[in-house]
């Protein structure tokens, strides 16, 4: 069984070290965003779409999409068709549940999306600052 500092080792292995932090922390974010849409089936195709025209690292993108797991789906779907109906209370039937799905699943998942480039970014931005300054940390040992 993996610890979760290797699972972390092996993750940070697949992110790109050419590419800005701010651009990696999007794509993730993209991909976290298209998780919370409500397209399930469709979710890896449409990151690999839209991280193709937008350019944005598409191995990144998915991996975004996959974050979010399928056993948390019916608490976010329950949860934006609430958001939704909150937001647009004067919808309602089939037509309005539909209407407060996707609106409340936008929400979410730009809320999310945010948060994620948030974190990401900070994460990434330390562990680069962290290895640049590693070889000179080792050689004011070494003198």
């Amino acid at each position: 069984m993996m610890t979760p500092r290797q699972a972390v080792a092996r993750l940070a292995a697949l992110l790109p070290h050419d590419e800005s932090p701010w651009r990696v922390a999007l794509a993730l974010a993209v991909g976290v965003f298209i998780s919370f849409t409500p397209f399930w089936g469709f979710q890896t195709l449409l990151a690999l779409l839209v991280a193709t025209l937008a350019r944005l690292n598409r191995t990144v993108t998915v991996a975004g999409t996959w974050m979010n797991l399928p056993w948390f789906a019916p608490f976010i779907y329950t949860g934006a068709v609430k958001l939704g109906a909150w937001l647009m209370p004067e919808l309602s039937g089939l037509a309005g549940m539909s209407v407060w799905l996707l609106l409340g699943s936008t929400a979410l998942g730009v809320a999310a999306g945010v948060l994620t480039w948030i974190v990401a970014f900070s994460i990434i931005r330390a562990r680069r600052k962290r290895r640049r300054d590693r070889p000179a940390e080792h050689s004011r040992h070494a003198a």
